[in-house]
């Protein structure tokens, strides 16, 4: 089961797509200024993979110009304790390297 979740969570730029949507549904400009280094097509290729792993979900919004938001389903919010954790770790590690 940990090879699944890490097959989720390895891929370049999935941490952060996914940390991105936790607060809740967000446009594809949205998530690119979110995350400044992502480029449009990685962007595009992770939203997709992730999709298609169930992690979130993508609306189309019949509005004029058409949009799309993408937000995570349930199984995708269950991500966010572990990645809030990795964060905090993250953190520490940080503040050991200034001392």
């Amino acid at each position: 089961m940990l090879t699944e979740c890490m097959a989720v969570i390895a891929g370049a730029w999935a941490p952060n797509v996914i940390w991105s949507l936790r607060a809740g549904p967000r446009r594809f400009s949205e998530l690119r200024a979110d995350i400044p280094p992502i480029s449009a097509k990685v962007l595009s290729t992770r939203l997709s993979e992730l999709e298609a792993r169930g992690v979130l979900v993508r609306h189309v919004r019949r509005t004029s110009p058409p949009s799309t938001e993408y937000e995570l389903t349930p199984l995708g919010a269950e991500l966010i304790p572990a990645l809030d954790a990795i964060v905090a770790v993250g953190h520490r590690l940080k503040e050991l390297e200034r001392v």
